[in-house]
């Protein structure tokens, strides 16, 4: 996660040594040799992600000085890696309200706990009718992440998964597969930890994007600090509006989308919601490589 990118430029290299400096313990130690079970929790892994995606940022600004995006957008904990990236939070405090971010996910997750199942081949429609079937007051699940046309994960207890699923395969879906997972992200089983990241959230120095940001929740642009920093704190239990987002940034004239750190998931996602689009997934030296000999 990085490792080469760090190695072959020293602009990135630095990002990494700073967030170790940030967090006060070897972020780029985990990232590149693990133990995986450490990388994979999620503590680690959103400071982790956020760390290459802003060293990638920054090999992007060395090789093309002046680069400038209409908008950026992130995916659930992305979100923080585009505000770096719109001028709207600096790195150090991303990464420290990364961490925070997951420490109470993680809190959250132990004192009520839950799950998410990837759902293939049903719309939201469909999709949010079932939820409320199978959810009453206590047991809720949800839409969580709206990825792209018939890929979309739900979240919420898991009794109310349990019940949901069977129907979910009645209905038509491809798959309907629990994930191996016990964080019910973007549910209102994250009510745990909603206060304590709203004061997260509220105590950085957010300012005026100078680059609109595609919020997750209002799936629009954002330039405001206020209007960013609710969409921010709303996200934790909302729905990622994915699709919607690709979807407007498309309307707006956007055919060119670069998805910056970790895979390429985004990029793939994009393809399905705008096949027009023209895409490269910059993580690795050879991405960089390959990107700049064709522009």
């Amino acid at each position: 996660m990085g490792r080469e990118l760090a190695e072959k430029f020293p602009t990135a290299g630095a990002v990494f040594e700073q967030a170790d400096q940030i967090l006060g313990f070897s972020i780029r130690q985990i990232a590149w040799e693990g133990p995986e079970d450490q990388l994979n929790d999620t503590i680690n892994t959103q400071p982790a992600l956020l760390t290459h995606s802003v060293a990638a940022l920054r090999v992007l600004e060395e090789l093309l000085p002046g680069v400038k995006a209409n908008y950026v957008a992130g995916h659930s904990m992305g979100e923080l890696s585009a505000l770096v990236a719109a001028g709207a939070l600096g790195f150090a405090d991303a990464l420290r309200l990364a961490r925070r971010r997951g420490e109470l996910m993680k809190q959250a997750g132990e004192l009520t706990p839950g799950g998410m199942a990837a759902i293939i081949g049903l719309d939201i429609a469909t999709l949010e009718r079932l939820c409320a079937e199978a959810s009453n007051e206590n047991e809720i699940v949800q839409v969580a992440n709206d990825n792209c046309a018939g890929q979309v994960v739900i979240s919420g207890a898991n009794a109310a998964l349990d019940r949901v699923l069977p129907l979910m395969q009645k209905a038509g879906a491809r798959r309907a597969m629990k994930l191996a997972v016990s964080i019910a992200s973007h549910s209102p089983l994250m009510a745990h930890a909603q206060q304590d990241f709203n004061q997260a959230v509220e105590a950085a120095p957010l300012r005026d994007a100078a680059t609109p940001l595609v919020g997750n929740v209002a799936a629009v642009g954002l330039s405001r600090a206020g209007e960013i920093r609710a969409d921010l704190q709303a996200q934790l239990r909302s729905r990622v509006r994915w699709t919607e987002s690709v979807q407007w940034m498309s309307a707006q004239g956007v055919n060119m989308y670069l998805e910056l750190g970790t895979g390429s998931v985004l990029a793939g996602l994009i393809k399905r919601i705008d096949k027009s689009a023209v895409l490269a997934a910059l993580g690795a030296p050879a991405d960089f490589e390959k990107f700049i000999n064709a522009v």
